[in-house]
């Protein structure tokens, strides 16, 4: 069986099917040699408490992401290769001067910034899926040490036509750090349509943990709890805009004297028509 994740549809609610709600197809429908083109807007906030003693950290980036489908297969199936086109990175740490890499610059990258400079503009991953967004095959072209082995690469739409109001679910299983070595957390991303207008779906988006977890592991996956609403063009097939939040608190993650509180925030909006791009040689 080659599917990677299965998507679980719920079924949606009598109330509903009884008064004859209207359901709605959500496919991608990309067209070979298209490109398409993402503003990415990450922002974040940690600050750790430890024994009485408080460090802050920030970092913000922006980037343009880009999508050049290579082929769409007479099952629907698309393959498209994954690049980062230019990337403007702030960061700041306790303790130190703020840094700034801005791919656009001739100059050589800032130290820790090495890894960043040189995934601009070159193909990242292979990905094959299916029109509801079920990975197929990934191949990584750029292998970059810092990225999340986990990280969401599209979004996932329900395999069969839904209602306003009803949800399907993405199952991840997540690896941790725990106290007697590497632990496996199920977890899911759930997606709920709100509505339609214009041609347009509002879903709503949430992951979720589902194992259970201590402290230490609940630091580990803040990052991850986020909530938000993503909006999707139903007649083009492609999503216009994603707004996902963080903000967490945990106590305990490094001993009891210990806390974190996390805020993160990540919009991204498609960019419409070509897009002048000047990124490092």
């Amino acid at each position: 069986m080659r599917r990677i994740l299965t998507l679980a549809l719920l079924a949606a609610p009598l109330s509903a099917l009884a008064d004859g709600a209207p359901k709605h197809t959500l496919r991608y429908k990309f067209k070979p040699g298209e490109v398409l083109r993402w503003e990415v807007d990450q922002r974040s906030s940690v600050r750790n408490t430890m024994e009485g003693a408080s460090e802050e950290a920030q970092t913000k980036t922006v980037s343009l992401k880009a999508w050049k489908v290579v082929d769409v297969m007479p099952d629907g199936e698309i393959e498209f290769i994954t690049l980062v086109e230019r990337v403007r990175m702030q960061n700041k740490l306790p303790d130190r001067a703020e840094m700034v890499f801005d791919s656009t610059d001739t100059g050589e990258a800032p130290p820790g910034f090495e890894d960043a400079a040189r995934a601009i503009g070159v193909p990242l991953s292979s990905v094959r899926m299916t029109p509801w967004g079920e990975i197929v095959s990934r191949d990584v072209k750029h292998h970059q040490p810092a990225a999340d082995p986990h990280e969401q690469i599209v979004v996932a739409l329900p395999e069969g036509p839904v209602a306003v109001g009803d949800s399907w679910n993405q199952p991840v299983e997540i690896q941790v750090n725990a106290g007697d070595g590497v632990k496996k957390i199920a977890a899911r991303r759930k997606h709920t349509l709100e509505k339609v207008s214009a041609g347009v779906a509002t879903i709503a988006t949430e992951f979720q943990v589902l194992s259970p977890t201590t402290p230490e592991i609940d630091g580990q996956l803040a990052h991850r709890l986020v909530r938000g609403e993503i909006r999707f063009d139903v007649d083009n097939g492609r999503v216009l805009s994603q707004r996902l939040d963080v903000d967490r608190r945990v106590l305990g993650f490094a001993g009891p004297a210990s806390s974190m509180h996390l805020v993160t925030r990540l919009e991204e909006q498609l960019q419409e028509g070509p897009t002048e791009v000047a990124s490092r040689k």
